[in-house]
């Protein structure tokens, strides 16, 4: 068994996290995950990283995300809880990032407008398009999500602003990488539950 397998849509995200990993492969799975086949199936984890849109205005541009639970829009989906996520989100703040804790949702498409006030309102903080499929794929196997807001209520994605927001995110994305190996470590060795416990 191979160890963690970090995951990105786009090569740009690929690349940002790669500079701070030393022993972790990334695999590109395109947009929506539709290069999924590529994921090894006997990895001991699988993590998602990269952009993310914010569904409530307590995520800003540049936060991070990580998901305690990945959602899908997709019918008949079940929610997938992530491993040990707190730990991870203090992994993440020792090397001075903004963390927020909470579900993320995939979506088809680009959320905006009413559909992302109606999955705010479900509780979902903030929205990718390919996390759901890969947890869809992991089995029993440990997963986690991390996400990088670029746009969100009052930040649209559309706008001239967009691209400064998305050269920070990258330069953000690309310091994520020694603390997801740290997390890494501490979970495959048990030192961390790989599932939060059921209620």
């Amino acid at each position: 068994m191979v160890g963690p397998v970090v995951c990105a849509a786009l090569g740009l995200e690929a690349r940002a996290v790669r500079r701070g990993l030393t022993r972790t492969p990334v695999v590109v799975v395109g947009y929506r995950a539709r290069r999924a086949d590529r994921l090894p199936g006997d990895c001991a984890a699988l993590v998602t990283v990269g952009f993310g849109g914010a569904l409530d205005e307590r995520l800003r541009p540049g936060d991070v995300l990580v998901a305690d639970e990945i959602r899908g829009t997709a019918p008949g989906f079940e929610p997938v809880p992530c491993s040990a996520p707190r730990l991870l989100a203090e992994e993440l703040i020792r090397d001075g990032l903004g963390v927020q804790v909470g579900p993320l949702v995939t979506a088809g498409r680009v959320v905006r407008g009413a559909e992302r006030a109606v999955l705010a309102a479900q509780g979902a903080r903030a929205a990718d398009m390919e996390s759901a499929v890969v947890a869809a794929r992991a089995g029993s196997r440990p997963v986690a999500a991390v996400r990088v807001i670029v746009d969100g209520p009052g930040h649209p994605l559309l706008h001239p602003g967009m691209i400064g927001r998305g050269l920070a995110a990258r330069r953000i994305l690309a310091r994520t990488g020694p603390a997801l190996e740290r997390w890494a470590v501490l979970l495959v060795s048990g030192a961390q539950p790989p599932c939060p416990p059921e209620p």
